[in-house]
């Protein structure tokens, strides 16, 4: 099964009640929403790089597949 994180672009997950995604659609439909919240000022204000305009918040994000490894 194949299982997606989604990250912004301070490595933070976008979202604490859902670890995974289960595709890489619903990885960027979830990005999407969180996107949403930043609209009201027009940009995501990162630690690391400043203030990101939404339309290219996307090229900042990181989106990863998670290993199916299991913990011993």
């Amino acid at each position: 099964m194949e299982r997606f994180e989604v990250l912004s672009p301070d490595k933070v997950t976008i979202e604490f009640d859902i670890p995974y995604y289960t595709s890489k659609e619903k990885a960027f439909e979830a990005f999407d929403n969180w996107k949403k919240r930043y609209e009201f000022q027009g940009y995501y204000s990162s630690v690391d790089y400043g203030r990101i305009p939404l339309d290219e918040l996307e090229d900042y994000i990181y989106v990863r597949e998670i290993s199916n490894q299991l913990n011993n």
